[in-house]
């Protein structure tokens, strides 16, 4: 009888028994090797992205981390009672009144209400609360009650949601929506504002909004993910991640529809829709007119130069001079002072 020697080659009873040692030594060699190769590469990679400190990758958008909260329906919404420095092109102090507004709180005796919706120009970036022409026509209009529903970075669509989110609560008589001609067109053809933060956004094809429950932004995952607070190479990860989930969405500018639809919301409750323009539009202006829409502008209001060309508080005093106008034409300020 054979042996197993004679019928397996003398060569392959290690394999055959062992996996052959010496073979397995050396791939085991290979892939530790691979491995620390691997960990040193990311640790490099770790190191390079904390010096060079993307801002793509940052853990927040500066200043806006203590002031805004994730909103499903609107994006982003201010933090209510809240209380912080504010830095642009000048430091200032910022206060949000329990309905989550740059306002006095709301007042309980009845007064006629006029509500102004807009971005950071009503918000009032780079301007203190009582600089802000919202506060100059509450001097001038004691009998009237003045709301500042402005958000900083809101466009158009946002507006009119909100607009709906809080007229139960303010009952206006009055509402005048200041239209940013610098950007409010291109925010509202988009799902995304600056940097990666999401918002909803009006389908013309549809007639409806879409991108609601709006999308968490690579922002929001840094923040609640305890590794991606404390690993850059993880916020690259997660930064993708969202890219591909929710890529951007452009669409036609749907800016005169979303003004209609404010008008008509509006004057179903009985109020009154007037317009304020950063500054002329002729085609805005055509739309206007063919709505029948009041509307003033603000060409020639002062405003410092950079980070959005914001009002000076005396580029605030023009803008209430125009809206004081715009009131008395249509029958609003009677009261004025």
């Amino acid at each position: 009888m054979k042996t197993i020697e004679a019928v397996v080659p003398r060569n392959l009873l290690g394999i055959v028994a062992d996996g052959n040692p010496a073979r397995k030594g050396s791939w085991a060699r290979t892939i530790a090797i691979q491995l620390l190769i691997l960990v040193a590469t990311l640790g490099a990679a770790e190191v390079v992205l904390r010096v060079i400190d993307l801002r793509y990758l940052r853990t927040h958008r500066v200043g806006a981390d203590r002031i805004y909260n994730y909103d499903a329906e609107l994006g982003w919404f201010p933090v209510p009672n809240s209380e912080v420095s504010f830095n642009g092109m000048r430091t200032i102090r910022v206060r949000h009144n329990s309905l989550g507004l740059r306002d006095v709180e709301p007042g309980t005796t009845p007064k006629p209400s006029i509500a102004f919706f807009g971005d950071s120009f009503v918000w009032g970036y780079d301007a203190e609360q009582n600089e802000r022409f919202t506060e100059i026509l509450r001097a001038k209009m004691p009998q009237e009650r003045i709301v500042n529903a402005g958000v900083t970075a809101y466009g158009t669509d946002q507006e009119y949601l909100l607009l709906r989110r809080l007229w139960d609560r303010i009952q206006p008589n009055v509402v005048v929506l200041m239209v940013c001609v610098d950007n409010d067109r291109k925010d509202n053809t988009v799902n995304t504002r600056n940097d990666g933060p999401y918002k909803p956004y009006f389908n013309m094809t549809r007639g409806a909004f879409a991108g609601i429950p709006v999308p968490w932004s690579r922002h929001l995952y840094f923040a609640d993910n305890r590794l991606a607070r404390n690993s850059w190479l993880l916020r690259v990860a997660t930064s993708a991640y969202v890219l591909i989930a929710h890529p951007q969405v452009v669409v036609p500018d749907p800016t005169e529809r979303l003004i209609g639809m404010m008008k008509e919301f509006v004057e179903s409750k009985g109020a009154k829709f007037l317009v304020g323009l950063q500054y002329r539009d002729p085609a805005l202006e055509a739309a206007l007119a063919g709505m029948k829409i009041p509307y003033a502008w603000f060409d020639g209001a002062e405003h410092e130069f950079g980070d959005g060309d914001h009002w000076t508080p005396k580029g605030h005093e023009l803008v209430a001079e125009r809206l004081l106008t715009l009131f008395t034409e249509n029958g609003v300020a009677a009261s004025a002072q």
